[in-house]
């Protein structure tokens, strides 16, 4: 696309009915960097013409602190599945080189699993937070006051990408560890 954005390779184990889910996360998550990009730069900016008006010009400023907050939870969130689609998360690999093989694919099987299952939950209760502020009209406690369904949805939106990448990769590992096991990977 020219974005200068690097994209992952779809794993080729990813089973056959999830590729075309593989295919648009791939989209979405290059979106999402390009959409997050901008946030940080909005962020920056304002914080920048926080400082100077207040220190500057003497002004008052109450929203800049909540709009910079907004775009950073924005960019955090939602780029959570690029990074994971390329495998860029944190990892412990301490044990990684003691352990036989077949034990190693287990171990990031376990791991997939389990992060799947960690943001599948907090993608749940992060739903239920956007539904809550939106239903009850709920706002930040500021004379800004901005709605609080905004940070909410773009968390549960990140969480709900991450849960996906997740699930594709999971897939993945999974056939990778059956056909290890099959004797076709040998």
């Amino acid at each position: 696309m020219g974005s200068g954005v690097v994209m992952g390779v779809i794993d080729p184990d990813t089973p056959v009915f999830l590729r075309p889910l593989a295919r648009l996360l791939q989209w979405i998550n290059q979106a999402m960097v390009i959409l997050s990009m901008v946030a940080l730069l909005v962020a920056s900016l304002v914080l920048t013409y926080s400082v100077v008006s207040r220190y500057v010009m003497q002004a008052s400023t109450d929203w800049q602190d909540e709009a910079a907050v907004f775009c950073l939870v924005g960019a955090t969130f939602l780029c959570g599945s690029f990074v994971q689609a390329l495998r860029g998360h944190v990892g412990i690999e301490a044990i990684a080189g003691w352990l036989p093989a077949w034990m190693n694919q287990w171990r990031l099987v376990s791991v997939d699993l389990m992060g799947f299952m960690f943001c599948t939950f907090f993608s749940w209760k992060s739903w239920a937070l956007f539904h809550e502020a939106w239903v009850e009209q709920q706002t930040t406690s500021s004379s800004w006051a901005p709605p609080l369904w905004i940070p909410y949805g773009l968390m549960a939106a990140g969480m709900s990408l991450l849960s996906l990448q997740l699930l594709v990769q999971l897939s993945a590992r999974i056939n990778t560890v059956r056909k290890s096991f099959s004797g076709a990977g040998v």
